[in-house]
């Protein structure tokens, strides 16, 4: 006998999604639009590693709330300006209530994107990320059948940490291979299983 799909909730519209993107409609809107879905450009993936970094011990809420403040606050996360970012840029942001004003994360926004453009001369960003792709993605039918890491993930943290990341760890990469389609963990029943075309 197979298992019963779980772990959704089915919304006014009709369409299953999981209980965290159920309700609030930003959350909704993020995971009907954006969540999962392929990010390949360096801008994109640099933005979405350093708001990963930012939302450790926090809500992705709040960092999402946040999102247009962290944007206009480093330069949408343009790789080459944040780059150029100093001791002066670090005590600006630590007064701007609109992001997170974390000392430690708003370093290692900065010292990725240097990391960022060093390793232009190494394949790029993207390459270097998406070669960390497993072979099989998981087929979660409810929420507690979703790892927080994976082999893959520790081999990236460990990888990006080695190239001068820093807040890069294995339970945020995985997040981040979430959240740009690397994995797909949408639960079986969503509506937005396969939705990234990279699985089946």
């Amino acid at each position: 006998m197979t298992p019963a799909v779980s772990g959704s909730i089915i919304g006014d519209d009709g369409l299953a999604r999981p209980a965290w993107a159920a309700v609030d409609p930003m959350l909704r809107e993020y995971y009907d639009t954006e969540w999962g879905m392929p990010v390949r450009d360096e801008q994109g993936l640099y933005e979405r590693i350093s708001l990963e970094g930012f939302q450790a011990g926090l809500s992705w809420a709040t960092i999402l709330r946040k999102r247009p403040a962290f944007r206009a606050a480093f330069k949408d996360f343009q790789p080459d300006t944040v780059a150029r970012f100093t001791d002066a840029d670090v005590e600006r942001l630590m007064l701007d209530a609109g992001i997170v004003r974390n000392r430690l994360k708003i370093q290692a926004t900065i010292t990725n994107a240097r990391a960022t453009v060093a390793l232009r001369d190494d394949g790029g960003l993207v390459d270097f990320v998406w070669g960390f792709q497993p072979a099989a993605t998981p087929r979660p039918t409810a929420l507690d059948q979703i790892a927080t890491t994976s082999a893959e993930s520790i081999a990236l943290s460990k990888a990006l940490r080695k190239k001068g990341f820093a807040f890069v760890g294995p339970t945020t990469m995985f997040a981040l291979m979430e959240a740009v389609g690397m994995v797909d963990t949408h639960l079986m029943d969503s509506h937005r299983r396969g939705s990234s075309g990279i699985w089946a």
